[in-house]
């Protein structure tokens, strides 16, 4: 049997298995650094597919599954992600990414004797807010890998996409509390929010373009009657590139440092959630995914998405190797993430087909790589000289 086959029918004679997977984290949704008991189950499973598992892996709800076939040859990591959303679940589709990972592992694994190297099913966890690759890759955990790959579920079939680096602030504003017949006694600190709020969504029409300010008033009083001593917000600065997203947050906090004190108030200012780099695309490994979905009969393929718009810890690790995240269509296109419908899908024939698919594809394209050379030598070429370049800006 070819290695092709090999991983093939890896894949198609665990699928119940892996379904199971699916259906387990998307019964027991948990939502980032709280995914306890999805990463055990994701490392039990890997225990018993032979891989040497470390639990909290650099971070609590972090793993690491190796296997070493003892021979030269690429290191390559499969990356699952499995935490949910607050009150949808798994709306983003993490369960079927935690599964693809686990799957394309799986499969490479029965031909990494052969051509040589190391496999990693890497869990990265709190993808939606606390950035679980983040974290791992200032740890160095994407040093030595040569490769990072994993499959998006979607409503469209596509070879990735950029994603808009984020700086998340959150703005204090600490007043004076006073009767609210007697508001000379205080300051009020909701003044100074709203105030900040109108004056931080004027940035907007002046922001370069594929560039998105979004904010909520989270605190702003407790009592009609009471003038606030305490407001705050929270806001999301994304843009194309991590220097100029936090270029236009120390705007913000400059802006509204100012509007404090024309209010008599006081503003502090934190990072309240992991900041995320942009993505750094490499178009040699999306030619070399595109080569596999085209043998395995996936047709519409998208090509990367050059408009960024939303943001994903998995730019921190395209800065640290070459890494490709494809996708999978299991809706219809007007269905996005974030909802139900995406939520439900993930345990759809649907579903299981993308599980399939996606497994197949990422176990192919690392065969692929680890046996052709001169393309893993190109695909990490184009890294280095990207980064070069994105260095000199």
């Amino acid at each position: 049997m070819t290695a092709q086959n090999m991983i093939k029918q890896s894949v198609e004679s665990n699928v119940a298995t892996y379904m199971e997977i699916v259906q387990a984290l998307y019964d027991n949704p948990e939502i980032g650094n709280e995914e306890f008991e999805s990463m055990a189950l994701l490392v039990k499973y890997l225990d018993d597919f032979g891989f040497k598992t470390t639990s909290g892996y650099v971070v609590p709800t972090g793993f690491l599954a190796e296997y070493d076939s003892g021979k030269p040859g690429p290191t390559i990591a499969f990356m699952s992600e499995y935490d949910a959303l607050p009150e949808i679940g798994h709306g983003c589709g993490h369960n079927l990414i935690a599964a693809i990972g686990v799957a394309s592992g799986v499969a490479y694994k029965e031909v990494v004797d052969q051509v040589g190297g190391k496999v990693l099913v890497m869990g990265t966890p709190a993808e939606e807010n606390f950035g679980g690759k983040v974290s791992i890759a200032e740890a160095g955990g994407f040093d030595e890998v040569d490769v990072a790959m994993m499959i998006h579920p979607s409503n469209q079939n596509s070879l990735g996409s950029r994603s808009n680096a984020l700086y998340p602030l959150k703005f204090e504003f600490f007043g004076k509390n006073a009767h609210g017949c007697h508001p000379a006694e205080g300051a009020s600190a909701l003044d100074a929010a709203v105030q900040s709020y109108v004056q931080i969504n004027m940035m907007r029409q002046f922001a370069k373009p594929h560039t998105y300010i979004h904010g909520i008033i989270r605190d702003g009083g407790v009592a009609a009657n009471i003038v606030p001593g305490y407001a705050s917000m929270e806001y999301y600065f994304r843009a194309p590139n991590f220097a100029y997203a936090k270029q236009l947050a120390e705007t913000a906090r400059e802006k509204a440092s100012l509007i404090a004190q024309a209010n008599d108030c006081r503003m502090e200012s934190s990072v309240y959630e992991c900041p995320y780099e942009d993505t750094v695309i490499n178009y040699r490994l999306a030619d070399a995914l595109k080569e596999q979905f085209e043998v395995l009969g996936i047709e519409n393929i998208h090509p990367v998405d050059e408009v960024a718009t939303g943001s994903t810890d998995i730019g921190a690790a395209s800065y640290k190797c070459p890494t490709v995240q494809g996708y999978l269509k299991i809706v219809p296109d007007d269905v996005v993430a974030h909802t139900i419908e995406m939520r439900d899908a993930t345990i759809s024939q649907e579903g299981q087909d993308a599980l399939l698919n996606g497994a197949k594809a990422l176990a192919l394209t690392a065969l692929d790589l680890a046996t052709n050379p001169e393309k893993l030598a190109a695909i990490q070429e184009e890294h280095e000289e990207t980064l070069t370049q994105l260095a000199a800006k």
